[in-house]
């Protein structure tokens, strides 16, 4: 899409007294760049309807005060809910909390976006509307957070031979609207937990980003990462899965493996996004393709690739690359927090699973539970409640999900944005070579042979690596980490994505290079830019 830069702005709006040429040329590019985002319409924005229950139960109220297990205090969530619509700073002063945790973040939906388009502006159209709790889609993702939470010490590498593994694509496969990858109409052990975009079926579940040593600078990166001790769950008791839901501490904290490891399994794959920078993994895969030898692959309408007299550095070389990663990522995650608190308020998995304990205990059973029942009398319930003797979805983390709602997810929509940006610097379609998987300790990195029961055959590219990458980390902070549903994280890679696409819409203008780049996005559909 061609960007017009520098039409005519009213004589009106220029500033006064302003003659040099170059300032009067930036602020008609900056007033065309506001006026083209301004005038798109906001899409449509609805919510699933789940806040019609009247207690509440399928709508985020963590850390609001709870009158008893499930049932959040009415009066304390109306005037938290008031505070989310208000957009003010003192309103949320006022709440009643049920412990010292704090919410997070909330103010964060206000922000304005000075570059691209206001968070406010996506809507339906971009972010579709997340499953009902009471619908057949909503039981199978709860099912297969139960699943990911028994494999999570199990290497990704061992799932064809694990039994848990094949149980949990057994089920899965038996469910019309599970949205993960499939051989043939079947989900596979090797398939299990990996997204569904184009070249993520393919080689090892962890990205090539993830696994390839780098350097940051002049310091050697091993890419190995201190993860979390093995068979310590939390959360799988009453009273404590109350006090986190009331914001109140348990005193438990995660207990660090002394022997750093390459991320090879649930856990750890939680443990690096428990404490990540939002888009360190994405730096880390920029540094990755920057140490490519003899040359980065730079997307082919870098305009310096044809120039024999010119290099890029300031822009289209690596302070650009590095700097637009954090910007996308800021914008991506304040448009996503809109998302969260004005329009969704998502409720969590791990309220998801006290609601399959409360009414599997026969503590509550008020709620009706059709087709909640899929979830309920599942084989995936059923094991785990043989593996912790609770119906509650364990956690890999003391304090279960953060203070902010589900839907979508911040690791998913920085991911998007982030990967969106390296596909404009990079190009999408070089073929990684000598790709590389862990071993099941994850202590050593060894060649990845096309091995089909650990993954499709096939060549792997950037862009096929790149939509891994972001599914690896956002999956590994929700389904692996028990804290979102699968939906909410699709759901923020294209939120993501449409983000850094409106926010090069105004980028391209800010260069005095030729621009005519092209990216391929994850519908597969082509984008160009072009000013």
């Amino acid at each position: 899409m061609k960007i017009d830069c520098s039409a005519l702005v009213p004589s009106a709006c220029l500033p006064a007294g302003i003659t040099d040429p170059r300032v009067i040329d930036c602020f008609t590019r900056r007033f065309n760049a506001a006026t083209r985002q301004g005038i798109v319409l906001p899409e449509t924005h609805t919510n699933n309807g789940d806040e019609g229950y009247a207690d509440k139960c399928g709508t985020y109220s963590k850390c609001i005060k709870q009158d008893s297990p499930g049932k959040v205090n009415i009066t304390a969530f109306n005037a938290f809910r008031a505070a989310t619509l208000s957009g003010d700073f003192a309103a949320y002063e006022h709440l009643t909390l049920g412990g010292t945790r704090r919410l997070n973040g909330p103010m964060a939906s206000y922000s304005y976006a000075f570059t691209g388009a206001d968070g406010s502006q996506f809507g339906n159209a971009t972010v579709a509307i997340p499953p009902k709790l009471n619908s057949d889609q909503y039981a199978t993702e709860l099912i297969e957070l139960y699943w990911c939470s028994l494999l999570r010490d199990v290497a990704f590498t061992d799932y064809p031979s694990s039994a848990i593994a094949q149980d949990a694509a057994t089920e899965l496969s038996g469910a019309a609207d599970y949205k993960g990858p499939k051989d043939g109409g079947t989900v596979t052990p090797a398939l299990l937990f990996r997204g569904g975009f184009s070249g993520e079926d393919i080689g090892p579940y962890v990205s090539q980003f993830l696994l390839t040593p780098t350097n940051f600078g002049s310091a050697a990166f091993s890419q190995k990462y201190t993860t979390y001790v093995s068979n310590i769950d939390y959360m799988i008791d009453l009273d404590t899965w109350s006090a986190v839901q009331n914001g109140a501490p348990t005193g438990q904290v995660n207990q660090k493996d002394s022997t750093p490891r390459f991320l090879h399994d649930g856990r750890g794959l939680a443990a690096y996004t428990h404490v990540d920078e939002l888009y360190q993994a994405y730096f880390t895969a920029y540094l990755v393709l920057n140490s490519i030898m003899p040359s980065p692959p730079l997307n082919p309408g870098n305009p310096y690739l044809k120039s024999t007299t010119q290099m890029g550095f300031g822009t289209f070389n690596g302070p650009d690359f590095a700097a637009v990663l954090g910007q996308v990522a800021k914008l991506a995650l304040n448009s996503c927090w809109y998302q969260k608190w004005v329009v969704h308020l998502r409720h969590r998995p791990e309220s998801g699973g006290g609601l399959v304990h409360l009414i599997r205990s026969g503590i509550d059973t008020s709620f009706n539970a059709q087709p909640l029942d899929r979830a309920l009398y599942s084989s995936a319930v059923a094991q785990s409640f043989a593996t912790y003797q609770t119906y509650l979805l364990s956690q890999p983390f003391p304090e279960g999900s953060p203070s902010h709602p589900a839907y979508p997810t911040g690791h998913g929509a920085v991911g998007g944005a982030c990967i969106t940006a390296l596909k404009f610097f990079f190009d999408g379609d070089y073929v990684l070579n000598n790709p590389q998987m862990p071993t099941s300790d994850g202590t050593t990195i060894t060649p990845w042979n096309y091995d089909p029961a650990i993954g499709k055959p096939g060549i792997l590219t950037v862009n096929g690596e790149l939509h891994k990458l972001a599914h690896n980390i956002t999956f590994g902070h929700g389904l692996h980490g028990g804290i979102h549903w699968r939906s909410d994280s699709d759901a923020s890679m294209m939120l993501g994505e449409a983000v850094a696409i409106r926010f090069f819409e105004d980028l391209v203008c800010t260069y005095a290079e030729p621009i005519d780049i092209t990216i391929t996005k994850l519908d597969g559909k082509k984008h160009n830019f072009k000013n």
